[in-house]
């Protein structure tokens, strides 16, 4: 995967490119009592193209004139770097076990507004990591910098990491797969952000079939977007 994948930035007069800013006006009315300016993506299971959404968003939100960090927080699988051509030497995983400056980690990308700090390293203890106090500290301090805050993280059914960031986040985005996602794995999601009382702002619904008859490429990418 690389930058060709990336729809709002290659051709953002499309279709598929329309529904991220559609997604991204949505996201700044989700709550009008508060601001979002973190946002945890997930999805129930693996391949449900999660970090495809969050690539996209992140470009759609950063077009906007907006000061965008994308965090690679899946430590298990870790792939946002391969989207934006950007080294994962160092990352995240840097910043929570090391005495280091985050400006020394984060890169900036080809699209203006949008930087991307990588996941880095992969750790033993990926969920210790991303429940630690360290975290907390980063977030508070990179929301001083920048508008939008965006961690891509591990599928909710599968491990904890989606729900100990949904802690800390402002809220938390489901991505679903049409003809893939189960509604069982669906709810199950749900249930397990909802146990740490995790602000579920929306579902996106990726891979939707088109009047052909056929599944939508990742460079065919069509989302809705919806409150819980």
């Amino acid at each position: 995967m690389d930058k060709r994948n990336i729809i709002t930035n290659i051709n953002p007069k499309s279709r598929s490119a329309e529904a991220y800013r559609i997604l991204r006006t949505n996201i700044q009315f989700a709550n009008i009592d508060k601001t979002i300016n973190s946002i945890v993506i997930t999805s129930p299971g693996q391949g449900d193209g999660k970090s495809t959404v969050i690539a996209n968003l992140a470009v759609a939100i950063a077009r906007n004139n907006k000061k965008v960090l994308l965090i690679d927080a899946d430590l298990r699988k870790p792939n946002v770097h391969t989207f934006f051509q950007v080294s994962n030497t160092k990352g995240l995983t840097n910043l929570l076990s090391e005495d280091v400056e985050y400006i020394r980690i984060i890169e900036s990308t080809y699209v203006e507004n949008l930087d991307i700090l990588s996941s880095g390293p992969i750790p033993p203890n990926p969920s210790e990591l991303l429940g630690s106090n360290r975290i907390k500290i980063l977030l508070d301090e990179l929301k001083t910098v920048y508008d939008m805050v965006l961690f891509d993280s591990p599928p909710a059914c599968l491990v904890t990491d989606a729900a100990v960031l949904s802690t800390i986040a402002d809220g938390v985005i489901l991505v679903c797969a049409a003809g893939q996602t189960t509604i069982e794995n669906a709810k199950n999601a749900k249930a397990l952000l909802n146990k740490v009382n995790a602000n579920i702002i929306g579902v996106v619904l990726n891979k939707m079939v088109t009047k052909a008859g056929r599944y939508n490429k990742a460079d065919d990418y069509y989302s809705y977007y919806e409150g819980e």
